[in-house]
């Protein structure tokens, strides 16, 4: 089986593991990694709130024990809960037991039945990927990204990538921290999104996908 490390920019190599890069919806979906952040979590769910948007959010489980109440806040309005993991580490680096404990934990941790998985930097190893599956998750990678963890980019740049030819069922990659990324990077997030909601909502009076992490109008 081909290795999967490459499978966020190389699609082939993400089909040939069966690493979904879209899902079967007739909206576009928004996801946050590396969460929950004190502030740029609740600036983003705002901004999500004002425009009646869901998204999907991949928490890191040792952010969700230092600030549990915006985990759970996260959950309360309505969004999604993936998991990222319990620790930011690349799993090329780990043993498959390594990992198993590392994902394992954020399950127990974060609570609920979450249904998506995402690694850190979006890379499985071929046994990252054999025990995502084994614990019951689904792996979910994406199709577009803003590339918002960058010191010098600009909101508009992360808009225009993050919505440049989307089509159904694309997955928008997007960050609402910077536990591990450049200081303050989900400031331009939080100033991309209003251009980005726009370009993803649909127009008139009819929603999206009804699955709560899809882009809807409530």
């Amino acid at each position: 089986m081909p290795l999967p490390p490459l499978a966020p920019v190389v699609p082939r190599i993400a089909a040939a593991n069966g690493i979904p890069l879209r899902l079967d919806r007739p909206g576009v979906t928004l996801t946050f990694d590396d969460g929950p952040h004190p502030a740029g979590t609740p600036a983003v769910l705002d901004a999500l709130e004002a425009a009646s948007a869901r998204a999907i959010f991949f928490l890191v489980g040792e952010q969700v024990e230092r600030y549990p109440e915006i985990a759970a806040e996260v959950a309360a309005r309505g969004h999604e809960i993936g998991i990222h993991g319990y620790c930011h580490n690349v799993q090329l680096r780990q043993s498959a037991a390594t990992v198993r404990a590392d994902i394992q934990r954020a399950i127990d941790l974060i609570g609920g039945a979450p249904r998506y998985h995402r690694p850190p930097l979006g890379i499985y190893s071929n046994a990252g990927l054999r025990v995502t599956r084994e614990l019951g998750l689904e792996p979910l990678l994406w199709s577009r990204w803003g590339k918002d963890w960058r010191k010098f980019t600009t909101p508009g740049r992360i808009a225009r990538r993050a919505t440049r030819d989307l089509g159904p069922g694309d997955v928008i990659l997007l960050h609402d921290a910077d536990h591990y990324s450049a200081k303050n990077s989900w400031q331009r997030t939080l100033a991309a999104l209003p251009e980005i909601l726009r370009a993803v909502q649909p127009t008139g009076s009819g929603s999206g996908s009804a699955g709560a992490s899809a882009v809807t109008h409530s």
